[in-house]
Order: structure tokens, then C-alpha cells, then sequence
């Protein structure tokens, strides 16, 4: 039996034409006929919420590391089943980054399993008490942090999100159902089936980790209508985020794109500016986190513009540059194609970058503002005072001093791993790692207290 909070009448999926990564792919059915049974799908997770809820945290602990047991001792099964994606990517063409996007090998899986490890001998968030205090009549208060529930987590075409947000969501005690694009369906499938193993094995619901096993665009639309079972959806990307904000009235906290910047101030070590910025393109242009435009201060764009333009055309970056940029380099700077508008706004997720000669901290300060996303800005200086007007001033969800824009992830900020990068304010920003997937409840303990 469903419980009551369950029972009740649908709204009519949505069905219009207007979608992300599905649109193009697979039109939206007529009928229902071969479709998910979504209803159960929402209903089922939020049942093993419950159980989650209470569980222990050696329980917890336990399914995390016989995930990775079960990913190391079926990691061939996983990368036969990647190779069928990447070839049928291939096809489409994708392109080389998303490719990479998309690809999983040896080392990559080793890298899952020992973040899942590491995320095991983590402390437990859940019943940690935030704050406690005593009222003045007597009644004991505490804030302790709790799980949400059930999250949904949609995201692009990278699988090891799928293990990730699986892993996170169990030790937080949430229920959680995989939403993950076309391009890597079949990754995500038996990825889901290593998990749910695993989670069964440790004595927790099959229905702790649920894959959204479609294809079909209006079976995701159709579960953000489910607000009575779902109490959070997390979207990945820039588009996604828009059409499920745009499309549910279940708690969104978006983890969207990223357009960081790079900026090198007149006080830059300029070998350690043309390391950072070069690192923060090219390592890997397709994550969020990677740099989208570079701002370089006009008292050292003479002497660093060159050095940067040449690095970056030998790892076959493709550059945008603004007129002062172009003129500054003469005849290298004609071959370059001028920077528009629509460049600096752009989150390229490719070899491509934006080059931009700035004339003081404050216009660089301005058109981070102006066209990033929020997500990831770096300043190279060695003047306190500027870096501190940059962190003071640029409003994003991390700010760097003097370090690449690559290190916004959990696992590389020592929070165990992330589901997504929030750029929103309301209720987390930055990673969405262990903290950030609890919420919190007040527990009042009185002696008969009446009022």
C-alpha cells in the first residue's frame, strides 16, 4: 500500500518540444504504453527513505564499500557497456570533449573506488547536532541535521556522477533516483545494477538507488511532477537547470555551468599565471570548473600576452581576443578571431578560450559580474590588497588566490566528493557534498513543559 501522503491524482505530464540533452533524440510518445512507471519509481524511494533514515552509519559505511568491491570486481562488465556508448557517440559525431565527457577507462574506475572509500571513513552528517542550547523556563533545544528524503539528480552525459550521487545520497540517508543523459544510458544502467547490489548486500532497500531507466523525454518531466515522494531535485547544467526549475514545484538546487575566469593582475608572477591559466583550460576543457575567458592586466599584456597565446595554440586551443589584445600582438594577433559579445558569455566546454586586456582590477572585477556564471573565478597576484579586493568583490561560489580554477570539486577540496557545483545562494553553494545533502530539525525536550 502506498502511504497517504502518495494517493493522489497527477498532473498531466509535460509534453512540449522544448527540452535538453533527450530533445533531439527520442520524440515524446503518444502513449504510455512501454514507458517507466514513474509513480512507483518516486513512490518505491520514498519507502526506503524511511528505512534509510534510521539506518547506522556502519550500515551506511558497509554499502559504500561493497560499491566498491562490486565496481572493482565487475569493472570489466562496466567498460564493455561505456564502449558501446562512446562508439554510438562516435557515430553522432560527438565531439572529442564530449567524448572525454563520457569516457570511462581503468584508471577512472579506480579513481570512483578509492573516492568511495575514502567517503566510507568519513564522519556521518546525519543526527550531528549544529547547534544546542537550554531556554530560560528549562526546554533543552537542538538543531540537528537530518536527510532529505528522496533526491532526484539529473545530469549530462557523465557516468561517474552516477556513482557520486549514489554514493553521497546513502551515507546522508537519502533515497536517491539517477537521471542521467541519452549518451550514457548504458553506463548508467549497469552501473545502477553494481550499486543496488551493493546496497542490498548492506541490508538497505533495493530502492535506496534507482536509475530512471528511459529514454524518453517526458518520463523526467513526468517525475518533477511527483513533489509528494521527491523532496529535491538536483540538475546539472546550465539548460537542464532552467527547464526543471522552469517545470516543478519540488526544492531545486541547481548545479549549473560554469563561465570562469582567470584574471592576471599587474602584480603576477607571470611563469606562475601562464601555469594556472593554462591548467585551468586545457587539463579538462570540458568539466565546469574548467577556465572559459582570460582577463589580463594591460601593465603586463605586453610581456605575458605572447607566452599565453603561444601555449595555449600549441595545445590547439582556439583564442578570441579582444582589439587591444590583437593589436598588442601584432602579427600573431591578426590570425586570431576577434572576441564578440556572445564569446564572453559563452561556456564553451572545448579548446576555446576568451582573451580580454583589462585596464584595473575593477574592470575585470566588472566583467566577471557581468558575464560569469558564479561558479569558479581565479585572480594570479602577489599584491594582498588586490586579491583580497577580488575575493571581497567577485561574487561566485569559490574564489581563487594564486591556484587553478580545477580544484572545485569535493574530492579535491577535501569534502569527500560532490554531486554538483551550486551556484544559487538558497539552501547550499558550492560543492553539494555531504553537508549540503542534509537538511535540518529542531528537537525540543522539556519536563512537562506547557505554554
Amino acid at each position: 500500500m502506498w502511504p497517504r501522503c502518495c494517493r493522489r491524482r497527477l498532473p498531466t505530464p509535460f509534453t512540449g518540444t522544448a527540452w535538453f540533452w533527450w530533445s533531439s533524440i527520442v520524440p515524446g510518445p503518444s502513449g504510455r504504453e512501454g514507458r517507466v512507471d514513474v509513480r512507483k519509481l518516486a513512490v518505491d524511494a520514498k519507502l526506503a527513505s524511511r528505512r534509510l533514515a534510521a539506518a547506522t552509519s556502519t550500515e551506511k559505511n558497509q554499502a559504500l564499500l561493497l560499491m566498491a568491491d562490486a565496481l572493482e570486481r565487475r569493472m570489466v562488465e562496466v567498460l564493455q557497456e561505456n564502449v558501446q556508448d562512446v562508439a554510438a557517440g562516435r557515430k553522432k559525431p560527438l565531439s572529442a570533449v564530449q567524448i572525454d565527457t563520457l569516457l570511462l577507462d581503468e584508471h577512472r574506475l579506480e579513481v570512483v573506488t578509492r573516492e568511495l572509500r575514502t567517503l566510507a571513513s568519513m564522519p556521518d552528517p546525519v543526527g550531528e547536532v549544529v547547534r544546542g542550547w537550554i531556554t530560560t523556563d528549562g526546554l533543552r533545544i537542538e538543531k540537528r541535521r537530518v536527510p532529505f528524503g528522496v533526491i532526484t539528480v539529473a545530469y549530462e552525459a557523465r557516468p561517474s556522477v552516477t556513482v557520486d550521487a549514489a554514493a553521497l545520497c546513502v551515507k546522508t540517508g537519502n533515497a536517491v533516483i539517477l537521471c542521467g543523459g541519452v549518451d550514457s544510458f548504458a553506463s548508467n544502467r549497469i552501473l545502477t545494477e553494481v550499486l543496488t547490489g551493493a546496497v542490498l548486500e548492506a541490508g538497505l532497500p533495493r530502492a535506496s538507488v534507482q536509475f530512471l531507466a528511459s529514454k524518453d523525454r517526458a518520463d523526467l518531466a513526468e517525475l518533477l511532477t511527483q513533489e509528494d515522494a521527491v523532496d529535491l531535485v538536483v540538475p546539472r547544467g546550465g539548460e537542464l537547470a532552467r527547464f526543471v526549475v522552469e517545470n516543478t514545484h519540488i526544492p531545486v538546487i541547481t548545479a549549473a555551468g560554469g563561465n570562469c575566469h582567470v584574471y592576471v593582475d599587474r602584480a603576477a608572477e607571470l611563469n606562475q599565471a601562464l601555469a594556472i591559466a593554462i591548467n585551468s583550460k586545457v587539463a579538462r576543457p570540458g568539466v565546469p570548473n574548467a577556465a572559459e575567458t582570460l582577463l589580463v592586466h594591460e601593465a603586463v599584456a605586453e610581456a605575458f600576452l605572447p607566452r599565453i597565446i603561444k601555449e595555449l595554440q600549441d595545445r590547439k586551443v582556439k583564442v578570441y581576443a579582444c582589439e587591444l589584445t590583437r593589436t598588442i600582438l601584432g602579427e600573431l594577433g591578426h590570425q586570431l578571431e576577434e572576441a564578440t559579445d556572445g564569446h564572453w558569455a559563452s561556456e564553451f566546454q572545448a579548446m576555446e578560450m576568451a582573451v580580454k586586456v583589462v585596464k584595473s582590477l575593477a574592470e575585470a572585477v566588472e566583467h566577471i559580474g557581468r558575464y560569469g556564471t558564479g561558479h569558479s573565478e581565479a585572480i594570479v597576484t602577489r599584491d594582498l590588497e588586490a586579491s583580497t579586493r577580488f575575493v571581497d568583490e567577485v561574487d561566485a561560489a569559490t574564489v581563487y588566490v594564486n591556484a587553478s580554477t580545477r580544484f572545485t570539486e569535493g574530492a579535491a577540496l577535501g569534502l569527500g566528493g560532490e554531486i554538483g557545483v551550486s551556484t544559487q545562494k538558497l539552501h547550499a553553494r558550492g560543492p553539494l557534498s555531504l553537508r549540503e545533502l542534509t537538511t535540518v530539525k529542531y528537537v525540543i525536550t522539556g519536563s512537562g513543559h506547557t505554554r
